[in-house]
């Protein structure tokens, strides 16, 4: 696939940009959370010693978009510190779609950031001047909830279920619903939820 020009895509409280080297720390306190080595790490990081996760995660998604994924770190915008990432991958190799991903750490959830990232993410893949995409599509086991509700909020419709589709590192298999989103639907922005006064 071709390479990406890196890009960054600013939502105030937040920012869409390439992870770097130094985001290691907050990668590290991120993977400490069950639910996102379940359901985003994968076999490779999870085989991993604790220690050393986080820089596995890392290392192949710094240098993503020279080979065609366009992984972003959503970042907070007055710290830089990450608190979850947002991908579009297999760029074109269907041509015209690409496939999404997402999590958001702990310590930013309740905010709709995910769904949001996602949205922004997917009207920059759609736009002329991005992508140039017609079809997204992700896909989430069915008891993970959080991420159906993420893809509902950013305009991804629920296409159907695929049956024992996700494997997790146990061998363990979930019905996976699968869902997109084209450039052709109307979709309304999704709006930032107030942070409560003090955090």
């Amino acid at each position: 696939m071709a390479a990406l020009q890196p890009r960054r895509i600013d939502l105030d409280d937040v920012v869409l940009r390439p992870f770097v080297a130094s985001d290691e720390a907050a990668v590290a306190l991120a993977l400490q959370d069950p639910g996102i080595l379940r359901w985003t790490a994968g076999t490779a990081v999870i085989s991993t010693p604790s220690d050393k996760r986080a820089r596995r995660w890392l290392e192949p998604r710094i240098d993503s978009w020279a080979r065609g994924n366009a992984v972003f770190a959503i970042a907070d915008t007055q710290s830089d510190q990450v608190i979850g990432s947002v991908t579009l991958r297999d760029v074109h190799r269907v041509p015209d779609q690409a496939v999404a991903a997402y999590w958001v750490s702990p310590l930013a959830r309740g905010r709709r950031l995910g769904a949001r990232a996602l949205d922004a993410a997917a009207r920059w893949g759609f736009a002329a001047d991005g992508l140039r995409l017609h079809r997204i599509s992700l896909d989430h086991a069915l008891v993970n909830e959080g991420s159906c509700q993420v893809a509902q909020r950013a305009g991804f419709q629920l296409e159907g279920v695929m049956r024992d589709y996700y494997v997790e590192p146990t061998g363990q298999r979930h019905d996976s619903h699968l869902h997109a989103r084209l450039a052709t639907d109307s979709v309304p922005s999704v709006p930032s939820v107030p942070q409560p006064a003090g955090s």
